[in-house]
């Protein structure tokens, strides 16, 4: 389709990974692998914590929103770069580009709040241990996990409606791999400076926030378990914790270094490992190594050999 400047784009072309020439083969099946991986992995997680009454608790109920984000949001972007890479489909639709850009940042901004309140979860465990259980009862549980849904998607919707009422009248090439917002705001017809605006309130301050209550949530965990006289109780603890400070940092290391440093030629490389990589790694940190959940796969197997 030829596009003027009075022509209103009706789809984009994603113009990829770049510097691919002559990989897409080797890509494809690596990213297909990934893939398959990241599927696997979170729905044994969340069959067996579903199957097993023994991990119908706090924190496993966390971890099991956990494992439909990672599916989810692998989901936004692989499929279709897997298209882009074997049959050189790069052409995305208006709407398909739209729910690109919204699921990325619903699900997105929903991880960002749910790793805030798994780390609550850690603090009122340690430093509230005889309380624990009254306080995250199943209905806190409930509401704080459904918080997180319902505050993304208005999230969400805020920065995808702000993007796709802009005017798009010239070129249709997004230089990225997906529909991400600054890419396919480069394409607007019109200022992009309310857009931008709403997008570093919404995105890096709520990322901020969350960062700061995870950080303070830990400060006290420290202060608790320094105070814990059995070399046993400190070990379990700093077991436990270690698993959610690594899913952290592989969460919130590359969203900062992406909105942050945008022009770096490495912001590719990062976004695959973000998008591609962490979201298979999180059920082998958290999850695979954990005794409780390696009987309960064991169950599942039992159960799925007998069938």
């Amino acid at each position: 389709m030829g596009l003027g400047n009075h022509t209103m784009v009706t789809h984009f072309i994603l113009l990829g990974i770049p510097n691919t020439d002559g990989l897409q083969t080797i890509l494809f099946f690596t990213f297909l692998a990934f893939y398959l991986c990241t599927l696997l992995g979170n729905m044994l997680i969340f069959s067996a914590v579903l199957g097993d009454p023994r991990l119908h608790t706090p924190m496993y109920f966390f971890l099991c929103n956990l494992a439909v984000l990672d599916i989810g949001f692998s989901s936004i972007c692989i499929p279709k770069l897997l298209a882009n890479l074997w049959v050189q489909n790069n052409i995305i639709s208006l709407g398909g580009c739209m729910a690109q850009l919204f699921f990325f940042h619903f699900l997105g901004s929903t991880e960002s709040l749910l790793y805030t309140v798994m780390a609550y979860d850690r603090y009122v465990a340690i430093c509230h241990p005889l309380r624990y259980l009254l306080i995250m009862n199943r209905r806190v549980c409930a509401l704080l996990a459904a918080g997180t849904w319902i505050t993304s998607s208005f999230h969400a919707t805020i920065l995808a409606s702000l993007t796709f009422t802009l005017p798009y009248c010239g070129s249709n090439e997004v230089d990225h791999f997906f529909c991400d917002l600054f890419p396919v705001a480069k394409l607007a017809c019109a200022d992009t400076y309310v857009l931008k605006t709403v997008t570093f309130t919404n995105t890096g301050m709520v990322s901020m926030t969350c960062f700061l209550l995870i950080l303070m949530s830990y400060i006290f965990i420290v202060y608790s378990v320094m105070k814990l006289n059995a070399g046993e109780g400190r070990r379990k603890a700093a077991s436990t914790c270690a698993s959610h400070l690594v899913m952290v940092m592989l969460f919130f290391g590359p969203c900062a270094l992406i909105y942050t440093q945008p022009q770096l030629n490495m912001v590719t490389a990062v976004e695959l490992f973000g998008y591609v990589v962490t979201p298979m790694l999180n059920p082998v940190i958290y999850t695979l190594r954990n005794k409780e959940v390696k009987a309960a796969l064991g169950k599942l197997r039992g159960q799925m050999t007998a069938c």
